[in-house]
């Protein structure tokens, strides 16, 4: 077992157990239910402590919920969490809880009856009446005029680009960019790069030269563009980014060269240990199907696995990846079936997995 707490913040190495279930690895879960003595320590620690990147998009309650089920561990960790921990650590735990009682636990639904929260419906929104925006009925060269006047405030300018958000993409705003940065330089003024990725294409020219300067915000909007517009020139640029941000153990967003270098396929083929690395690293399960989809784009070659083991994954993306692209093997069709019967599992991947059933015969 892994020399490792559940009070430590770091993650664990890829290759261990505790590293592949801090991670939500679907390798993670076939380990653990091969070896349930070994892993049983280690699932609740993941339970007692939250090493998920980013709450907002990183799935692992139904993870945690399904080792905890098929390995039949105590459920003492989770209603330990649920009672002594705070408003996110309660919900936290009252999902896990949640799914356990749908998939059947009677356990789980009397710890969901005595102590966890009723679901309270989100309270009506009352909009306020919007007044009117004299800046509305300013057509383009005057509302850009305003975004290249340094005298113009920063709030304002703001207003300019809610406007212009409402017509069509303005070619004209591309050679202001540069300028449409906050008081403190250090970020694009809000709605920018909606604005950017609106403009898709036609910033491309312009984007080169953004992706090559020394400001990083500036520099990071323009190798947006040319992940998602650029032409065969522009791999170099992209590649190096992608190196760049491995080295610096950048983990939310390189999901974004690796789609712009899928789009290559096979000229692309240097990045393919990138893009592997960081399916097999990366601690924000969001971005795994993402790196997978790209290899499938640019080599093909060695995802029959990889796709198998998405089954059992922590996200429903990488799931759906597994239920549609897995070879058909044994193993394969009884993790489908699996998937296509779990009442705890996502409607999506199960109607997916039933499909995939089917059509296999």
């Amino acid at each position: 077992m892994p020399d490792e707490t559940e009070d430590d913040d770091h993650y664990a190495p890829p290759s261990t157990l505790l590293g592949l279930l801090q991670r939500g690895r679907g390798e993670g879960a076939l380990r653990a239910t091969a070896d349930p003595a070994e892993a049983a320590d280690l699932v609740h620690a993941c339970v007692r402590h939250d090493w998920v990147w980013d709450i907002l998009v990183d799935e692992r309650a139904l993870y945690l919920a399904r080792l905890l089920r098929d390995l039949e561990l105590s459920l003492d960790p989770v209603v330990e969490v649920l009672t002594a921990g705070d408003e996110y650590h309660h919900d936290r735990a009252a999902e896990i809880l949640r799914l356990l009682a749908r998939g059947g636990s009677e356990e789980a639904q009397e710890v969901v009856r005595l102590h966890v929260r009723a679901e309270e419906p989100y309270p009506p929104v009352r909009k306020k009446p919007q007044q009117p925006n004299p800046l509305a009925d300013l057509d383009n060269p005057r509302l850009l005029a305003l975004l290249a006047d340094p005298g113009v405030p920063e709030d304002e300018k703001t207003e300019v680009l809610r406007v212009l958000r409402r017509r069509d993409p303005d070619p004209g705003l591309v050679p202001l960019v540069p300028s449409l940065a906050t008081a403190d330089g250090l970020r694009p003024l809000v709605l920018l790069g909606d604005h950017i990725r609106g403009l898709g294409a036609l910033a491309v020219p312009a984007a080169r030269d953004w992706a090559a300067s020394g400001t990083r915000w500036l520099a990071r909007e323009g190798l947006r563009v040319l992940a998602s517009h650029g032409e065969e020139r522009d791999l170099p640029v992209l590649l190096a980014e992608l190196r760049r941000q491995w080295a610096d153990d950048v983990w939310c967003g390189p999901m974004d060269m690796a789609r712009g270098l899928a789009r290559f396929g096979p000229k692309a083929a240097d990045a393919v240990p990138l893009i592997r690395g960081y399916w097999y690293d990366t601690p924000h399960s969001y971005e795994r199907p993402a790196y997978l989809e790209a290899l499938a784009e640019i080599d093909t070659g060695g995802l029959d696995t990889a796709y198998a083991v998405s089954l059992w994954d922590c996200q429903s993306g990488a799931r759906l990846l597994g239920v549609r692209r897995a070879p058909d093997q044994p193993p394969v069709r009884e993790r489908l079936a699996y998937l296509r019967d779990d009442p705890m599992e996502d409607p999506e991947v199960r109607n997916a997995a039933a499909a995939r059933l089917a059509g296999l015969g």
